[in-house]
């Protein structure tokens, strides 16, 4: 028998939905900037460790607060400056004008004209974790250093609040955007889910 044509059997199937969506997976989970991504946690995971673990390995307290404080400064300062730009593109800093008055700056990248986002969810998912779970631990070693009376220790851990809960803060005002007025986003937002339940 002469080998019959398969084609006759088989449907032919449009595939390209499929791809479609698997493309659209990877671009999600995919990280763009994986230096990035790593500073951003590891500036704050290590000075959270060091913190932790500090009276076990030295006796010497300077030693330990001068790491500590620098770990946080390079986590306020690549926070700041790097990692929310290339991450979620937002960044935000402070100018003081000819009369010397003060002004906040909070900047948010537009969207490009196709309408795709520049940065990833796994990035975004990564930068926001990090920025919003660090300060809200240092604020438990606050209440506990506060509570246990461990006040040479007080002052290390509220410049762990500050430090991080400015770049908190900053980020936060850049993603609802400068105009808005925090509480009252936040009172709306309570409100609506008030009326939900």
């Amino acid at each position: 028998l002469p080998p019959q044509d398969s084609s006759d059997d088989i449907e032919d199937v449009s595939l390209f939905d499929a791809d479609d969506d698997a493309s659209r997976r990877s671009k999600k989970a995919k990280i763009r900037h994986p230096v990035a991504s790593f500073f951003h946690l590891f500036f704050r995971v290590s000075a959270i460790v060091v913190y932790l673990l500090c009276e076990l390995l030295t006796s010497s307290f300077i030693a330990c607060m001068v790491t500590i404080i620098l770990l946080l400064s390079c986590d306020f300062w690549a926070v700041k400056n790097v990692t929310g730009r290339l991450m979620v593109g937002l960044r935000w800093w402070n100018q003081v004008d000819d009369d010397g008055r003060s002004h906040w700056v909070f900047e948010a990248r537009k969207v490009s004209a196709q309408g795709g986002k520049t940065s990833s969810e796994a990035e975004s998912r990564i930068f926001w974790l990090g920025l919003i779970t660090c300060p809200m631990i240092w604020v438990i070693f606050a209440f506990s250093a506060l509570f246990s009376f461990k006040v040479k220790w007080l002052a290390v851990v509220v410049m762990g609040v500050v430090l991080q809960g400015a770049n908190l803060y900053g980020y936060i005002r850049c993603k609802v955007g400068s105009r808005k007025n925090l509480t009252s986003m936040a009172t709306s937002y309570l409100g609506k889910q008030f009326l939900r339940q």
